[in-house]
C-alpha cells in the first residue's frame, strides 16, 4: 500500500477546507455528532454552513474568518474554531461570541420562544482548564443540584497537548477525532480503527494529492505566516528579557560607584563593559 501524505489540520487553511466544504458536509455532521453526543432526534442530518470555505483572494492574505460556523434543521447554530494559541480575554470572547450569536436570532419585539441553541466547539492546541481530562464539556446548571434547565447555551472543548493516545488506544468516536485533528500530518496511512464515514471523509479530505495547486499554495502561506507570528512573539519576548537584564546591569553599576568602587570593579561585577561604566559615571556627574 502506497503511503499518503496528509496536511496539518490545525493549519487555518486545512481547518476550514476539511470542516467548511460545503460538498462534504458529512466530515461537519459528524464531527458535531459526535463531540456533541447527539442521537435520535437531537442527531443532526444536514447543516448549513454560515461561511463555507473560500481561498484566500491573493497569495499570503489571511483567511478572514478562521472558525467553521453553520446551522442545521432545526435552526440550531454551531461555532467550531480551531485556537492554536492562547490570546488575552480568550474565556470571555467565546462567552462574547456564543451570546452575540445567540441574541442575534431574534429582533426587538420578537418573541423569546424562536431562540434556538447556540453550541460553541474549541479545538484548542494549549491547556486552558485545570482538569487534566483533553475533552470536557461546559454548559449553565444549578450549582447545588447540578440540572441544567438553562440549556440553549453549551460549550465543548477539545484540549489537544492533553491527549496522548496512540491509533492502537483511541476507543470513543471522540478519541478518533482528536487524533485525526492532533496527528494526521505525521501519518502514512489512515488508521486501521477508521470505521465513520465522516472521519474517513476527513482523512481524505486531508490527504495532498486531493488539494489543487492553489489550495496547497493558501495552505503553505498559511503555515509561513503562523510561523511568522511565532517569531514576532519570540523575538519580542527576547528583546524584552534582555532590556529587563540590561537595566539591571545598570543599577547594578551605578550602586557599586555610589559606593565608591572604581569602573574597573563595578564593571567586573555588573557584567558591563568598562565603557558604559564610564558612561553611566559621567552621567552621575
Amino acid at each position: 500500500m502506497p503511503e499518503i501524505k496528509f496536511v496539518n489540520v490545525k493549519n487555518d487553511v486545512a481547518f476550514r477546507k476539511i470542516f467548511g466544504d460545503e460538498n462534504k458536509k458529512v466530515i461537519l455532521i459528524s464531527f458535531l455528532n459526535a463531540v456533541l453526543n447527539l442521537e435520535g432526534k437531537a442527531k443532526i442530518v444536514d447543516v448549513t454552513l454560515v461561511n463555507p470555505f473560500q481561498l484566500p483572494r491573493i497569495r499570503g492574505e489571511k483567511a478572514s474568518i478562521i472558525d467553521v460556523r453553520a446551522k442545521d434543521l432545526m435552526g440550531r447554530s454551531f461555532i467550531i474554531e480551531m485556537q492554536v494559541a492562547e490570546k488575552d480575554g480568550f474565556g470571555k470572547r467565546i462567552q462574547y461570541y456564543i451570546c452575540k450569536d445567540y441574541s442575534a436570532q431574534i429582533n426587538i419585539g420578537d418573541q423569546y420562544p424562536k431562540l434556538k441553541p447556540v453550541y460553541f466547539i474549541g479545538i484548542l492546541d494549549f491547556n486552558f482548564f485545570p482538569n487534566k481530562n483533553y475533552f470536557s464539556k461546559h454548559l449553565i446548571t444549578d450549582q447545588e443540584t447540578g440540572e441544567c434547565t438553562l440549556n440553549d447555551l453549551k460549550f465543548r472543548f477539545i484540549e489537544l497537548k492533553k491527549f496522548n493516545k496512540t491509533a492502537t488506544e483511541l476507543e470513543t468516536i471522540v478519541d478518533k477525532w482528536t487524533y485525526f485533528i492532533k496527528s494526521a500530518h505525521e501519518l502514512q496511512f489512515i488508521p486501521d480503527n477508521t470505521d465513520d464515514e465522516g472521519l474517513k471523509s476527513a482523512y481524505e479530505a486531508a490527504e495532498r494529492h486531493n488539494w489543487t495547486k492553489e489550495e496547497y499554495d493558501a495552505y503553505i502561506y498559511a503555515g509561513m505566516r503562523e510561523q511568522d507570528a511565532k517569531g514576532e512573539v519570540s523575538f519580542a519576548v527576547n528583546k524584552a528579557v534582555k532590556e529587563e537584564v540590561k537595566k539591571e546591569k545598570y543599577e547594578v553599576a551605578k550602586r557599586c560607584l555610589d559606593n565608591g568602587m572604581s569602573v574597573e570593579t563595578s564593571a567586573q561585577i555588573s557584567g558591563l563593559t568598562i565603557e558604559e561604566v564610564e558612561a553611566i559615571k559621567n552621567n552621575n556627574s
